[in-house]
């Protein structure tokens, strides 16, 4: 197959990427959820290589959460215990053998995704 995953986190409190955000990409097939691998975020903000790559692309439902906390205990973002926002996961479809990307804009209080080129 050709298609692929991408994604990257951007600071919209800060206007910036943010580094060292840990991903983990989730599979859901069959009822069963798989872990298919994890990332960090370079620092543009951007996993080094596709999240998914051509060579493990399958059409179907995956899930990826961002490990957000640390970056917004880090950057002195975090208010108090237990933070709003620590892991953020976002589940979606991929129906056809295309580019995918997924990216996250996060704040310490919102955050929102889209489907990108």
């Amino acid at each position: 197959m050709n298609g692929f995953l991408t994604t990257h986190v951007l600071d919209t409190a800060k206007g910036c990427p943010a580094p060292g955000i840990k991903i983990e990409l989730f599979c859901h097939k069959d009822g069963v959820l798989s872990k298919v691998c994890e990332a960090i975020t370079n620092v543009d903000g951007r996993t080094d290589n596709p999240i998914l790559p051509q060579e493990a692309f399958e059409v179907g439902h995956y899930e990826l959460v961002f490990h957000a906390g640390a970056y917004l205990r880090a950057t002195g973002q975090a208010a108090s215990e237990p933070m709003f926002l620590d892991q953020v996961p976002i589940r979606f479809g991929m129906s056809k053998d295309d580019h995918y990307h997924v990216p996250l804009l996060l704040s310490a209080y919102g955050y929102s995704t889209y489907r990108g080129s």
